[in-house]
Formats: structure tokens, C-alpha cells, sequence
């Protein structure tokens, strides 16, 4: 049987490389949009879904946030990707040669200073490895492409530039999702655990406050909290969380107490693997 691991966006791309590095073994399945990534799992083209949450430099994949409390997925990992950009340009040119880089919005914002140092205009392209894709088939020494590195290989375009990125701590969280996974016990997860959830607050003063009071006192550390707007009601009523732990560890088993009394819904996401990245540094992102 052949495995396969489904993700947004083209052959190439930082989501690409991610699948790549956590299931080397697997097909990786491109695909156009989001939701597409999360119908191949939930149709069972696919056994797992890699999806980027949050990114050191740029924060919150949008959409991401609102889309993981209506599926039926589960997270059952994470994965930290550096991310690298490299200069792609048709093979034989140069930089001197070079005008145009066409990328992603957030790849352009994160290479400010070789596309200055440069001289080159920027050009919103709508994923960084299909800008890669594009300058192969243009042929055109005076239009580039910031792309991640195996995006030179696969389109046959020479690297002008590697490290292109501004920042060198540049780091995306992806999470891993499957379809219809039971939550595992603390004896099948007995290491370090993160555990992912949603809940919405009820209409009392200082109610998330309270709820997250019961985390803080039972000393377990947060490392998620966003909130967003449900429906059409302009107020910030759902968040999503992430805290590191099991929920059958007794300070988690307290704190879920505390936080059930001051809460009208929740709904755990995942509790899965923390991730080295995540041990290492000391943080989230």
C-alpha cells in the first residue's frame, strides 16, 4: 500500500519540503487550496495532511484558525521547518542580469534586503515554488524567482542567491492531521505532550480570565492562545489554545475542570508528540 501525505500548494514549496522531511517515504499530493488539502484526508486519498499554523516572522496562517474546529481531523503531530529561500533564474543568467522576482507576498517581505541590495521590483506571485515554475517557463534572464531550494531541481533553474532570507531564525509550525484518530492515553503518549483545543467563553465578566486561571495555578505552560470572531458577532468570543501537556496528566485533569465551569464549549483538536524543535528551544514558534 502506498501512503500518501497531502498538502497546499506546488511541488517545490516550503509545505513540499515539510512532507518531505517527516515522511520522506510517502507520496506527497499537491493540492489547490486548503480545503482540498483536508477533503483528500477526510475522503481517505490521503492518510495525513501537512498544514502550516504559524510562522516565526509572519504569525498565523490565515484561515487555518477557523477551519480546524469544523473538521473532523485530528492533529496527531507537529513539525518546525527553517525556512530558506533561495534566487532561482533560467539557467546561464546572472543577477546582474535580473529586474523582476516574482514570489509569495510573505517571501518578498522576508528577502527585503537582497531585493534591495539588488535593484529588483517585486512581484506578487501566488505561491513561492509555482514563481519558480512561471521563470522556467517565461525563459526570461531578467525575471527570478525566491523559492525554496529544492524548487531549483525540480524546475531546472540555476540558484543565483541562497539564504536570500532576511532573518536566519525564520521557523514555520506545521501540524499534522488525520482522519478519525482516537485521541491517544497518556500510556500510548508517554512522553512530552501538547495538547491543542477551542473553546468559547460564557457572557460573565472576566471570563477568560477565570478559565485560563486554573492553567496558570496547576502551573502548566501555554503556548498558544489566538482568538477570533464567530459568525457575524464582532467580538472575540472562541479561542484556540495550546498547552504543553497530556489531558490525563492531574495538573491538566485541574485545570479542564477549572476551565469547563467558565466555558459553554470545547473541543480538543489533538494531544500528540511535542516535536524536538519544540523541546529545544523552549517555545512554540
Amino acid at each position: 500500500m502506498t501512503f500518501a501525505i497531502a498538502y497546499q500548494g506546488e511541488p517545490g514549496s516550503n509545505s513540499h519540503m515539510a512532507c518531505t522531511e517527516v515522511r520522506p517515504d510517502w507520496e506527497a499530493v499537491p493540492c489547490a487550496s486548503f480545503e482540498d488539502t483536508f477533503a483528500k484526508v477526510a475522503s481517505g486519498e490521503a492518510q495525513l495532511a501537512m498544514i502550516p499554523i504559524d510562522n516565526s516572522i509572519a504569525g498565523r496562517v490565515a484561515d487555518i484558525h477557523a477551519m480546524l474546529p469544523e473538521t473532523s481531523l485530528q492533529i496527531i503531530g507537529e513539525h518546525y521547518l527553517r525556512i530558506r529561500f533561495s534566487l532561482l533564474g533560467i539557467p546561464g543568467s546572472s543577477i546582474e542580469q535580473a529586474r523582476e522576482v516574482h514570489s509569495h507576498i510573505h517571501a518578498l517581505g522576508q528577502c527585503r534586503k537582497l531585493i534591495r541590495q539588488h535593484g529588483l521590483k517585486p512581484v506578487i506571485a501566488g505561491d513561492t515554488a509555482g514563481s519558480a515554475r512561471e521563470v522556467s517557463q517565461w525563459q526570461d534572464p531578467t525575471k527570478v524567482s525566491l523559492a525554496p531550494p529544492m524548487a531549483a531541481d525540480l524546475y531546472g533553474l540555476d540558484v543565483l542567491a541562497t539564504d536570500a532570507e532576511d532573518d536566519p531564525t525564520n521557523t514555520t509550525r506545521f501540524i499534522l492531521l488525520a482522519d478519525k484518530s482516537p485521541v491517544p492515553t497518556r500510556a500510548e503518549l508517554p512522553g512530552p505532550a501538547v495538547t491543542s483545543f477551542v473553546f468559547r467563553v460564557r457572557n460573565v465578566p472576566a471570563a477568560l480570565y477565570k478559565a485560563l486561571g486554573g492553567f496558570a495555578t496547576n502551573g502548566i505552560n501555554m503556548t498558544r492562545l489566538e482568538s477570533y470572531m464567530e459568525g457575524n458577532e464582532f467580538a472575540a468570543t472562541k479561542f484556540m489554545v495550546d498547552v504543553e501537556g497530556h489531558p490525563e496528566d492531574p495538573a491538566m485533569v485541574h485545570a479542564f475542570e477549572e476551565l469547563e465551569f467558565f466555558t459553554t464549549k470545547i473541543k480538543i483538536l489533538g494531544v500528540y508528540p511535542a516535536a524536538p524543535f519544540r523541546l529545544s528551544h523552549g517555545a512554540s514558534n
